[in-house]
């Protein structure tokens, strides 16, 4: 399965193109697994899910519950093999739910947020 990713190298922004092969997942689930639950109660309305485009760790988290985003919006980074890559919001509305925190390891598609 084939992925474009938006990465941030010296100021400048780039879309590549990588290829998502089975064996290449290997987080530690359990960081996630252990923030989710805690949240999950939040994210019980219906939302759109914003999901990470790729496993590593939460570096920033640009938004928080009750912030109003913009489609497009940077809303979290993540960091991936020492590179910073933006996760944007999937549309216009209001952040409902942050189900991870800054420091958490993320896998491929996890929902970090949702937005209403």
């Amino acid at each position: 399965m084939k992925k474009t990713v938006r990465i941030s190298f010296e100021g400048k922004t780039y879309d590549v193109e990588v290829e998502v092969l089975d064996s290449a997942v290997a987080a530690a689930p359990a960081a996630p697994v252990a923030a989710a639950p805690a949240a999950a109660p939040a994210a019980a309305g219906a939302g759109t899910e914003v999901k990470c485009p790729l496993a590593g760790s939460v570096f920033k988290l640009k938004v928080k519950v009750g912030d109003t985003v913009a489609a497009n919006q940077e809303v979290a980074v993540i960091e991936a093999l020492k590179m910073e890559n933006p996760v944007v919001a999937p549309c216009a509305g209001k952040v409902t739910s942050v189900l991870v925190k800054e420091t958490d390891t993320v896998t491929d598609g996890q929902v970090l947020m949702t937005i209403a």
